[in-house]
């Protein structure tokens, strides 16, 4: 099939084809009845089913297309296994792989520390200290601003290892954040449980240290920082917050697995939504009675989740960009940005598409909507990565250059409209300070990289659309451009890039695409490759109104 291919790549077998297969054996409704913390320990013990089947544990930890592949196929199943197998495999096996050490199967789950209650992006400035003790060092919360805050934690489902973030005390000297192995259940660590939160089910909680003793070998050293074996600690990088991007460099990987997450969820969230928008009987407009039609006949109810289809294309193909150049951390920002905004946005209309049978856990709409909120917030907050790359790409960003067609050329005209306000703004004279300055530059430099995510997202789009000549790729290109350019038609027109004659034409344009899709849109969501098991739990995927009716009535014996 030609847009499976698209989406999946040549790859499919090796890559995506097992973590599929393996994850349509996990059934949720199998936690349903669940109490908060036995639903926790259920989730670890599907960790250890997934480690079981993990041929080479160590390849998969330095693969990122392999991790993002687990990612996506595990999060449409559920959240919680996604959630901890991320931060065992990539966070915390992924960091010792880094520095040096070596993993193996599952033995321990394994955390990752970093966030405390009282910093969070500014993590160089963390409260955790480790200060040096003869051979070891001393693990300690100085203060409540320096609990770690909201890391897997707990004993549920048996005692972890983890990986956390401390300033490493020498002496009188603060070196910087460095990562150090700590066993959750040494002495002097306290550990508590959260409230459960919007979400899947994780065991988060609040975790202190109490002068914690730690030998030598807890710390991670590496090419940022080392103690040699004169007892010395000796670094080639003076600046202390270089030393820390150094050693939490996994968190590039987790916004790859963030977006992995975000592109299957919400390709099953429409496969489902599309599947049961054409069983779903409705009204018909014959003035007849008793007729009906199916729900997708109406304008009204698909254009909404041809949007959404265009969304799901358009976001999988600039998630599989990103992952074929993973050091690249601005793309990696903004992909896990734009996709997790733009897929909680289609998951929120699919789910009133379906009406009150998407508010049902069962139908698996529900569970995806809230998991979103996490995966926004979650290896890094999206708002603060994207203020983060809106500065590196004023500065240093290039321009993309005119493109033929002549929708996805009005993407990057918009894109540069809002790079040279920004510019324009971080000139302008008679501002206070630095952070005067940037209050009055900030937001044009959004701007400015939420349409540069977007044009990169088409652009993906139109070039697959290219390379296999496809219509319906078009199609879906056209679809996107036009829903993105929408909001901009006023600066374009006021800038010359359009004319008033062009603008009054885009709204039939949208509908005419419209019209060119729906008859394809099974098709579309077949191309999703979404399990038979995977659709055969879910009520809202029959196929046929008799066969929903008797899945739901299932559910309430």
């Amino acid at each position: 099939m030609v847009l499976a291919e698209v989406l999946f790549g040549d790859r499919y077998a090796d890559v995506h084809a097992p973590w599929r297969a393996l994850f349509a054996g996990f059934d949720p409704g199998e936690l349903a009845g669940l109490g908060y913390e036995d639903r926790i320990a259920a989730t670890y013990e599907w960790l250890r089913i997934v480690d079981q089947h993990v041929p080479d544990v160590e390849k998969l930890v330095c693969d990122p297309e392999g991790l993002a592949a687990l990612h996506e196929w595990a999060a449409p199943i559920d959240g919680g296994l996604a959630t901890v197998a991320g931060i065992h495999y990539n966070l915390f096996l992924g960091s010792l792989l880094d520095h040096g050490r070596e993993v193996g199967q599952l033995g321990r789950a394994g955390t990752f520390l970093c966030t405390e209650i009282g910093h969070g992006n500014n993590a160089a400035r963390m409260g955790t200290t480790a200060t040096r003790d003869g051979d070891g060092f001393l693990l300690h919360t100085p203060d409540v601003a320096a609990t770690k805050f909201m890391p897997n934690t707990s004993a549920i489902g048996g005692p972890k290892t983890a990986v956390v973030a401390a300033r490493l005390i020498d002496g009188a000297t603060d070196q910087g954040v460095f990562l150090f192995v700590v066993p959750l259940d040494a002495p002097g660590v306290t550990v508590e449980l959260l409230q459960p939160k919007t979400g899947p089910a994780v065991d988060h909680c609040l975790t202190t240290f109490d002068q914690v003793r730690l030998g030598r070998e807890a710390l991670l050293e590496g090419p940022h920082g080392a103690i040699g074996a004169d007892g010395v600690f000796a670094s080639p990088i003076g600046n202390r917050r270089r030393r820390m991007l150094h050693s939490i460099g996994r968190v590039t990987t987790g916004k790859l697995c963030m977006s992995g997450c975000a592109v299957g969820a919400l390709r099953q969230v429409l496969a489902l939504a599309v599947r049961y928008a054409h069983i779903r009987q409705v009204a018909a407009l014959t003035g007849g009675n008793g007729a009906s039609v199916p729900a997708w006949a109406y304008r009204s109810h698909h254009a909404p989740l041809l949007d959404g289809l265009a969304t799901a294309y358009a976001a999988t193909l600039l998630h599989r960009a990103a992952v074929a150049d993973p050091a690249d951390g601005t793309r990696a920002a903004l992909t896990k940005a734009w996709t997790t905004w733009q897929g909680r946005q289609a998951i929120i209309e699919a789910r009133e598409r379906c009406g009150a049978h998407g508010l049902f856990d069962a139908n698996g709409i529900a569970p995806a909507m809230t998991a979103f909120e996490g995966l926004i917030t979650a290896e890094g907050d999206n708002l603060a990565i994207m203020v983060k790359a809106a500065g590196e790409l004023l500065l240093n960003g290039e321009d993309p250059g005119p493109d033929p067609d002549h929708l996805q050329n009005g993407l990057v005209r918009i894109e540069r409209i809002w790079r040279d306000r920004a510019r324009t703004a971080l000139r302008a004279k008679g501002r206070s300070g630095p952070l005067d300055r940037w209050n009055h530059t900030v937001t044009a430099a959004l701007r400015h990289t939420e349409a540069m995510a977007g044009r990169m997202a088409a652009g993906e789009l139109l070039a697959a659309a290219r390379r296999t000549d496809s219509g319906l790729l078009h199609a879906l290109h056209r679809l996107l451009a036009l829903r993105l350019l929408e909001p901009a038609t006023g600066d374009l027109l006021a800038a010359g890039r359009l004319t008033a004659a062009e603008v009054e034409a885009l709204p039939a344009l949208r509908d005419e695409t419209y019209a060119e899709l729906a008859p394809h849109a099974l098709t579309l969501v077949d191309a999703f490759m979404i399990h038979d098991d995977v659709l055969a739990r879910h009520p809202i995927a029959a196929p046929d109104a008799a066969a929903h009716a008797h899945r739901t009535l299932a559910l309430c014996r």
